[in-house]
């Protein structure tokens, strides 16, 4: 008989620290500037480019500061060297100047991994003023960034007015302080914990060319409300998951273009969809697919849009990706009976707009998280188990359930 070894619950403590110390140590070791050429890894056509591999959307966030330091923690999806990073005064009415910014790979909270955070500079320099309305790209940082890494860019404002830019609701806690700090590996000034992230809006690779990424555009539930913050447990991240297992390399880079409250026609939280889609979708290198799912938030409004409205909407961005060479995925509207503002009336015109993304051949692929959600006892409701209390936005196993829906080849079919 095999005798049983039994672990005393202080070492598997200890050993799953150990474990995470490892794998961190693989992954600086990756991310050093010595780490392997870049023509070893640039696939049989030897064609190397840019993808998006984190992204999210750019909003108005209240007055901007001057010498202010952020600390801002992302998680990657597709892997590569040459990271370069952009940074957004899309919504500032004043330049914004940076003088100091970096990126490093978290070790714990606000620390970084010792040895990891790298200056990034833009035309090769270590300052940038980003125009009002504009956005800029950091220089490529050498070292090779592995797939799924949580990344830490921190940039200091030397100089900002007016409005700031971000992304509020973030689902991941990030770090602000006063003065520059943003070359520092501690965490000992990092004291001023947020919930959103300034100036960043996306992160890319340079990866071979047979790679490409998807885009999901969409509102609150693409955003991650009421999945578990800090843990990537939005149904993007679940869907990177799935990717960067997969064995197909089409698309393996996931950018989050959710924004909470947002509308396909109407701006308001966030412009529309309609309005943003070139900066926050089209914009971004490497893009193969557009995943569209919104709606919700046009629909249970109440402000008169009709479901042909929400048809002709839909169809202007298939219209624009397909002209801009994208796939694009349609993915149906969700139950939401038992949110306050649900009533038959909007429910009719959610069935009605869930009946053209099925059947109206406008998308290249059709993912049916209606479906997916409802409860098979009230087609008007998300199941119990995956109603995050709202009965509108979807726990952490409905955001799983979403992402397990996708069908992955569809998102590479053009």
């Amino acid at each position: 008989m095999r005798q049983q070894v039994v672990i005393p619950s202080t070492s598997v403590g200890l050993w799953r620290r150990l474990a995470a110390i490892a794998v961190t140590l693989v992954i600086a070791a990756a991310w050093a500037p010595a780490a392997a050429s870049a023509t070893a890894r640039a696939g049989p056509s030897g064609a190397r480019h840019d993808v998006i591999t984190w992204g999210a959307s750019a909003d108005r966030m209240g007055d901007a500061v001057s010498d202010h330091s952020y600390r801002l923690v992302v998680h990657t999806s597709v892997g590569g060297d040459g990271l370069r990073v952009r940074l957004s005064n899309a919504f500032g009415d004043q330049p914004a100047t940076f003088d100091s910014a970096y990126a490093g790979l978290q070790r714990e909270g606000a620390e970084l991994v010792r040895g990891s955070n790298r200056r990034l500079t833009f035309g090769g320099a270590r300052s940038v003023t980003v125009p009002a309305g504009d956005t800029t790209y950091s220089d490529p940082l050498p070292g090779r960034l592995p797939a799924e890494t949580t990344l830490v860019v921190s940039v200091h404002t030397a100089r900002a007015a007016g409005t700031a830019t971000g992304h509020s609701m973030a689902m991941q806690t990030s770090y602000a302080a006063g003065g520059d700090h943003a070359s520092e590996e501690g965490a000992v000034n990092w004291t001023e914990r947020i919930g959103s992230w300034f100036y960043l809006d996306s992160v890319t690779v340079r990866t071979g060319a047979e790679t490409g990424a998807v885009v999901a555009l969409g509102d609150s539930v693409t955003d991650g409300w009421q999945s578990t913050a800090d843990l990537d447990r939005r149904w993007p991240d679940y869907l990177s998951r799935r990717l960067q297992s997969a064995d197909d390399p089409a698309v393996k880079g996931v950018a989050n273009e959710g924004i909470s409250g947002n509308k396909v026609l109407a701006d308001g939280a966030g412009q529309s969809a309609l309005h943003r889609l070139d900066r926050d979708v089209l914009s971004h290198p490497g893009v193969r697919t557009v995943f569209l799912f919104e709606g919700v938030n046009d629909i249970k409004a109440h402000t008169g849009v009709t479901a042909q409205d929400m048809i002709d909407g839909y169809r202007t961005i298939a219209e624009r990706a397909h002209a801009a060479g994208k796939c694009v995925v349609g993915a149906t509207v969700a139950p939401f009976k038992g949110w306050s503002e649900w009533d038959p009336e909007a429910e009719v015109v959610r069935l009605r707009v869930n009946e053209f993304i099925r059947d109206s051949g406008e998308f290249d692929s059709v993912t049916d998280f209606d479906r997916t959600l409802r409860s098979p006892y009230d087609h008007e409701r998300i199941l119990p188990f995956f109603d995050g209390g709202d009965h509108l936005h979807p726990n952490d196993k409905g955001m799983q359930a979403m992402a397990d829906s996708v069908d992955v080849d569809a998102l590479q079919a053009c």
